[in-house]
């Protein structure tokens, strides 16, 4: 069985999900539901993803027929233990930009996929570890100045090629941009979905990263 064979929906706003989920499919809706993304009394951030993404694929409403597959994925950043959400205003964007020059932190991604028919929920939690570049102070004030940290998470986007902040990248550049796609691919077979073998291709070149593990994620998982 191939993706082409279900009703594929992303339970996701985000431009840069539709982005890479159209290299596996061109073929699926956009839908969300209402879920409460407030973290809970003691919860992890592996928990906060993981409980996120799997509420939003179950959060969408949508009749329980056999060709639906929705598919969810929370993305967050993490600093010492500390979840970095996103910016509501610039000057909390240049306290978390100074928080993270020149360290490294952790990006985690929480990537559900259900399936309405007999209610199969598979979920897995994905981490990459990222090194910032030591930013100075006015290329901070002119990124925040371009208005891209403000929908972002840890105030930055891994692919804006002039403020490049990440130095030393040798991991899932698509997992930083909030959408793992090698490990959504491995994750579809258990829904007996055959992989189609181009597509770590297409996201290389779409995203314009050599990627350096994509061999041993499909490999490690089989």
């Amino acid at each position: 069985m191939t993706i082409e064979n279900y009703y594929l929906i992303l339970a996701s706003n985000s431009p840069r999900r539709r982005q890479l989920l159209g290299l596996v499919s061109d073929t699926f809706s956009v839908q969300t539901g209402d879920v409460d993304e407030r973290l809970l009394p003691h919860e992890s951030p592996p928990e906060y993803v993981l409980r996120l993404a799997e509420n939003k694929a179950q959060a969408v409403s949508i009749s329980e027929n056999e060709s639906s597959l929705v598919v969810a994925a929370d993305t967050t950043v993490v600093d010492r233990g500390e979840i970095i959400g996103k910016p509501t205003d610039a000057k909390e964007a240049e306290r978390t930009l100074r928080r993270l020059r020149g360290r490294i932190h952790q990006v985690l991604t929480g990537l559900a996929v259900f399936r309405p028919l007999d209610k199969l929920l598979v979920a897995k939690l994905i981490t990459t570890e990222v090194s910032m570049r030591n930013y100075s102070d006015k290329e901070i004030e002119e990124y925040i100045a371009s208005g891209d940290p403000f929908d972002k998470a840890g105030a930055y986007a891994v692919q804006n090629e002039k403020f490049h902040p990440v130095s030393d990248f040798e991991d899932c550049f698509a997992n930083v941009m909030g959408f793992p796609l090698c490990h959504f691919m491995v994750t579809l077979k258990v829904f007996d979905i055959s992989i189609n073998e181009e597509v770590p291709l297409k996201c290389q070149k779409s995203l314009g990263y050599s990627c350096p593990i994509f061999e041993q994620v499909l490999s490690e998982e089989k």
